[in-house]
């Protein structure tokens, strides 16, 4: 299910504009609208699921899906070599800022080994 009120929603419809690298029927996936790095891509989930502690055992195929996709992105955009970040914040102690599950990829520079 949508909600009109969240942002990562309306892209998925098409309703705002984003710059998307990738879709089908289970994620969408778009460049960072606020980018940390060269490569800074997120992946979501096509069903609005607020945060990884919405998450059921229903949820594992489009979990791993996820991962996947971004590991695929990862390879087309020439950091999967060179290393990138898979970073999930849940909940806005951990900085998620926009409640609907997502997936950073983070590539294209050297990290840090810790986050700020």
């Amino acid at each position: 299910m949508h909600t009109n009120e969240c942002i990562f929603c309306n892209i998925i419809t098409g309703q705002a504009p984003a710059r998307v690298v990738y879709r089908d029927q289970t994620v969408t996936a778009f460049w960072d609208a606020r980018p940390i790095a060269p490569v800074h891509i997120l992946v979501v989930p096509n069903q609005h699921i607020i945060s990884v502690n919405q998450t059921v055992a229903a949820h594992e195929p489009m979990l791993g899906h996820l991962i996947t996709t971004a590991r695929q992105i990862a390879i087309e955009q020439g950091v999967d070599q060179s290393g990138y970040r898979l970073v999930i914040n849940t909940g806005p102690d951990a900085g998620q800022s926009i409640f609907h599950l997502h997936l950073h990829i983070i590539g294209g520079r050297q990290m840090p080994f810790h986050f700020r």
